[in-house]
């Protein structure tokens, strides 16, 4: 069977509805409709083309947005802080940070501080609490204890 119908758009579709068919099969006779095959919509050849002046115009300005938007990101993203710097305020007109205890003058136990954030550094006042709080850290002191003799 053959048949036409007219879209919205004006355009003609050709529909082709099959007639049923027999199917053989070993011991039985089935007659079954086969389904007819999908119309296509035709394709205007109006449709959105890309030509080389395209090209010429959004090549550049791609590559303008990319570099603008990485120097951006660099730029907010070293305003935070100097990159890997964990000391913000200890003895920063000294070229290395160190102290020296002699075992003997510790007595039974001593807390150091790890984060960098004690107003008693070296000896750890809890500042780390409030650093690990703020920050998703786990830094903790630093315990030095004498062994029970």
């Amino acid at each position: 069977m053959y048949g036409a119908q007219r879209c919205g758009s004006g355009q003609r579709i050709d529909l082709v509805v099959a007639e049923p068919q027999t199917v053989h099969r070993p011991g039985k006779n089935m007659t079954t409709p086969s389904l007819p095959p999908l119309p296509m919509p035709a394709l205007s050849s109006s449709g959105f083309r890309l030509t080389k002046e395209h090209f010429v115009v959004a090549v550049p300005v791609a590559v303008v947005a990319a570099v603008g938007g990485f120097l951006v990101s660099h730029y907010l993203s070293r305003r935070g802080c100097k990159k890997g710097q964990v000391n913000a305020s200890i003895s920063k007109d000294s070229p290395k940070v160190v102290h020296s205890f002699d075992m003997e003058d510790i007595g039974t136990k001593a807390v150091y501080c790890r984060c960098w954030k004690s107003k008693k550094f070296p000896y750890c006042d809890g500042a780390h609490a409030k650093h690990n709080e703020e920050t998703g850290d786990n830094v903790g002191p630093l315990i030095i204890k004498k062994k029970d003799a």
